[in-house]
């Protein structure tokens, strides 16, 4: 269980039971029962995050790279038309 013998395990509860009390032993378990979902779920995000980065992109088609120079050409002349007035 853990990779620790059985009763390193006990002593070491014994040992919290001590230090904290019975009445703190709930919010404790409680507090490290947050701390590990919140843990997974930016651990799952992350990975999320990362797959999708690493996932090929497809290429952009001829026509759209074509579009893309002539739409910034537009705006440039709009710009330069607004600035005269």
């Amino acid at each position: 269980m853990f990779g620790i013998h059985p009763v390193y395990f006990i002593v070491l509860l014994v040992i919290v039971l001590i230090i904290f009390g019975p009445g703190r032993l709930p919010e404790l378990g409680g507090a490290v029962g947050k701390a590990m979902r919140e843990f997974r779920k930016a651990t799952n995000e992350l990975t999320t995050e990362v797959t999708n980065a690493t996932q090929s992109k497809p290429e952009p088609t001829a026509a759209s790279a074509t579009s893309a120079p002539e739409s910034a050409a537009k705006g440039s002349t709009s710009e330069a038309d607004s600035s005269k007035n």
